[in-house]
């Protein structure tokens, strides 16, 4: 034993009372975990509630007389039951109340939308909705225990006969655990519970009050993991003006209108103005600024600001007092397995309830038709009464379901001498048929369990499901590359001697507008290549030759390079693409020998093979020393191949002569009907090859057409549009469309004249009911119509072109039938569907394959070719 260890005994013996933290954590910590999770943040899967929602829900249910009340005695009510302050129970009301699906509201209860709160709790009123007193209560089928002070009964859980729990959703932190379940549509979980009862598979998905756009493809069933993605949904009202009008959930217009404030002032997107319009609906105007795409501006307003939202589910609730983590398909289904069970419970309940009130009819017939009451008139004592009734009723006892007991000759003896003497034999027989019948009915009802349970969710959804429609559109969102959309809020400068990139460098050469997002590529003199993040100023080598922003996965950039090795001291050509790169990593484009350096570099968009003039030093033994190359003459490699053999000659200088046209052909562009964007990636519909000036045409639902460029930032809506495709303006448009006003289909056939890009022009009736059927520009499609003729359908089929000649695209048209049209369905040509099928031609097939070092076309002069080629 030490010396200290001698101190510690011999000290205050009230030491060796202590408890050690470790005790502590391990007794008080745990219970008060346990506590928060099961009392206070996780919801039981019974009822999907919380304690204060359910004592809530209890306590308005005594007071429940089909009145408001007001919320202020609500939560007096309430605080019988929950000893946690008014405050926590007042937020519960109102978030309840703000689902509207339990509490019927009154008085100003504030906006999820707006992020208003609500009046306090003395001005506004509640009361239990319908819904909650037909599917939330029965007192017969509940589980009681008594309340905090066990001054009264309060419920274990409420026996809701509903997903309660994924129609409102729930969010909660406890100690080391948290539960976030969202909420599902009112009418999609009836129908999925209906399939689960028929023993079909189910896959719900959430939706919100507050609507927007929502991408569910990595939702994981709500567990763990998991992630959604939620949009605004944003309307392109002109060429400068966005409109919002649904916002994503867990946001406000107001947090909205903020995130996108913010987005402007860092320079990620540009805008003139924000105006909130919020009133009934929401409506949040977006003024654009000058100059600036609707389209691009939508992509940067999901990539920078709350206009799209990531939520992460965690579904974790309390079973049998421990929290569990279950997918809500498997929640779904345990709630319907238990209303089903409670369904079964109440059918129990009410069979002995008839089975008892038949059991008292027919005593009460007996004991009136047979007298009975008359052998009681000489019994001088309360046994010798209940003797005399039981003796009258022995010879019916083998009848009757269950042994009678005294209660039952005590309830004969209280039957008034007034019912007695106006008793009808009748009436009573038609009431015992009545209740056995219902009986009769239950007893079926229980045999058939399963279909009594299904018809209970359809009666449910014919009576609350109006109005409780899906508000939230299902998508598949495309993914937004921040640096393609973002603003160009800053400018490139380089200082090409001493190798300084960046934004910062005002007073020197100005490169071209980017953005604080961007990459920037630069080559130098000796044939090094670097990719770095664009910074106020960074060094990327000295005698930069080229320098720009670099666009990752660009196909169609491509550099034409000549440069000196220094080994051979051949003069080598290449063209080249980046591909994948790594930040900050230096790239040799030469053969990496020493004294290798570049002759000439241009970068070039779209693959241009320019022409250039080689000229040699005097002393060359080439008898031409001046020639002219096309780099179009070679194919494109790697960045890593050593490329062709232009001279064996020293060069003296190289000089740019002609620009040339590009090598890599037309640009094949899809679109992808499912997120409405148009890519490179072969998603989708191939819409044709494109060059510079080709545009592309696309036809809406509402009778619009309109002629857009081939970008990949240009956005369409897929559920408006009918038909797009390469704008030829040779070919004949015919369309059939409803004429709201006179409710006639019309025909009509016409050329596309006008030439105004990204704007809209509409080629039908303006009647807000009339809208476009069809339209094609198949010179030979026919159409089939089926017509009504008196009681009888008739199908024809028309060739479109016979139908009416090509007028100006303003004319009405023709009308199509004089008989009510039922269907119509385009029939295009053999050849159409030929073209549609045939994939496009590569008009200049380049290889993009790496070369090896080395790997070389010889262009240098031989003695059988000298002359041919002119070099000497």
């Amino acid at each position: 034993m030490t010396e200290n260890d001698d101190q510690i005994n011999s000290g205050d013996e009230s030491l060796h009372d202590s408890v050690p933290v470790t005790g502590m954590y391990k007794d008080w910590f745990l219970d008060y975990a346990s506590y928060v999770i099961l009392e206070r943040a996780v919801p039981a899967i019974e009822d999907g509630l919380k304690p204060v929602q359910r004592r809530i829900l209890h306590s308005m249910k005594e007071m429940d007389d089909g009145r408001f009340n007001k919320v202020a005695n609500i939560i007096g009510q309430s605080m019988q039951y929950h000893p946690h302050g008014d405050a926590s129970i007042g937020d519960a009301i109102v978030n309840l109340g703000q689902k509207d699906l339990l509490i019927d509201t009154q008085g100003n209860w504030g906006d999820v939308r707006t992020g208003d709160g609500a009046a306090a709790a003395r001005y506004i009123e509640a009361r239990l909705s319908k819904f909650a007193l037909e599917v939330v209560f029965n007192p017969q089928t509940t589980e009681w225990q008594l309340s905090y002070d066990g001054r009264k009964r309060e419920p274990v859980t409420l026996p809701v006969k509903f997903p309660l729990l994924l129609a409102q959703g729930v969010e909660g932190i406890a100690v080391g655990l948290s539960t976030k379940i969202l909420p599902h549509n009112f009418c999609e979980l009836i129908e999925a519970s209906i399939e689960i009862l028929k023993g079909n598979p189910t896959n719900i998905l959430p939706d919100f009050m507050t609507g927007g756009l929502a991408d569910f493809s990595d939702y994981q069933e709500g567990l763990r993991g998991g992630k959604i993605k939620v949009r605004a949904k944003i309307e392109e009202e002109d060429n400068k003006t966005l409109v919002i009008r649904e916002i994503p959930f867990g946001t406000t217009t107001d947090s909205l209108i903020d995130s996108i404030l913010k987005a402007n002032d860092k320079g990620k997107i540009k805008i003139k103005k924000v105006v909130d319009n919020t009133a009934k609906d929401v409506e949040v105007v977006i003024q654009l600024a000058p100059g600036v795409s609707p389209d691009v501006t939508i992509d940067a307003l999901y990539a920078f600001t709350d206009c799209e939202v990531s939520i992460s589910p965690n579904a974790c609730v309390i079973i049998e007092d421990k929290p569990v983590f279950l997918t809500v398909n498997k929640i779904l289904e345990y709630n319907t397995k238990q209303t089903k069970e409670l369904l079964r419970r109440e059918l129990e309940i009410r069979k002995g309830e008839l089975m008892e009130k038949l059991l008292f009819s027919s005593l009460e017939k007996i004991f009136i038709e047979n007298r009975i009451y008359r052998d009681i008139e000489e019994c001088t004592t309360w046994d010798a009464v209940l003797e005399a009734i039981d003796k009258g009723l022995e010879p019916y006892k083998p009848d009757f379901y269950r042994e009678i007991t005294q209660e039952d000759l005590i309830r004969l003896t209280e039957i008034k001498i007034k019912r007695i003497s106006k008793f009808d034999a009748f009436k009573a027989d038609e009431l015992m048929k009545r209740l056995q019948e219902e009986l009769k009915e239950v007893n079926y009802n229980l045999k058939h369990l399963t279909q009594f349970a299904i018809t209970y969710y359809q009666n449910l959804l014919a009576k609350y499901g109006k109005g409780r429609e899906r508000k939230t559109e299902i998508r598949a969102f495309d993914t937004i590359q921040a640096a393609v959309v973002a603003a160009n809020n800053a400018k490139l400068y380089v200082n090409r001697a001493d190798g300084f990139v960046g934004y910062g460098l005002k007073k020197d050469e100005f490169v071209c507008d980017c953005s604080d997002l961007d990459e920037i590529i630069a080559i130098r003199k000796d044939g090094k290549m670097v990719v770095s993040k664009i910074q106020e100023k960074t060094f990327m080598g000295k005698d930069i030759l080229y320098v720009g922003v670099f666009r990752k996965n660009d196909d169609r950039m491509t550099f034409n390079l000549i440069y000196l090795d220094g080994t051979s001291g051949r003069t080598m050509i290449k063209r080249f693409q980046v591909g994948g790169v790594t930040r900050d990593k230096e790239y040799d484009l030469t053969k990496g020998t020493k004294g290798s350096k570049v002759y000439y570099l241009s970068g070039n968009p779209n693959g241009e093979a320019e022409v250039v003039t080689v000229y040699l030093t005097q002393g060359a033994k080439a008898r031409i020393k001046v020639f002219d190359f096309d780099f179009a003459e070679i194919e494109i490699k790697g960045r890593g191949a050593g490329g062709n053999i232009l001279t064996k000659y020293p060069v003296r200088k190289i000089q740019f002569k002609m620009e040339g046209k590009s090598t890599l052909g037309g640009l094949d562009v899809f679109y992808d009907p499912s997120v409405g964007r148009l890519n490179t990636d072969q998603r989708g519909k191939l819409i044709g090859n494109f060059l510079g000036d080709d545009k592309i045409l696309v036809f809406y639902k509402n009778g619009d057409y309109e002629l857009t460029g081939f970008e990949l930032t240009n956005r369409y809506e897929p559920n408006d549009v009918v038909l797009i495709q390469k704008f030829d303006p040779k070919k004949v448009v015919a369309a059939i469309y409803y004429d709201g006003g006179s409710k006639n289909f019309f025909v009509k056939r016409f050329l596309i004249e006008t030439t105004t890009v990204n704007k809209r022009f509409n080629f039908i009736t303006d009647h807000k009911q009339s809208h476009l059927k069809l339209v094609t520009t198949d010179a030979q499609a026919q159409v089939q119509v089926k017509v009504k003729k008196g009681k009888e359908t008739e199908v024809m089929e028309f060739d479109l072109e016979m139908l009416i000649d090509v007028k100006g695209w303003k004319a009405i048209g023709n009308k199509l039938s004089t008989y009510p049209v039922e269907e119509l369905q385009l029939i295009e040509s053999e050849i159409s569907q030929e073209e549609k099928e045939q994939p496009s031609e590569d008009k200049n097939p380049t290889s993009h394959d790496e070369l090896e070092i080395g790997s070389t076309i010889d262009l240098s002069p031989k003695k059988d070719d000298e002359e041919q080629l002119g070099l000497f």
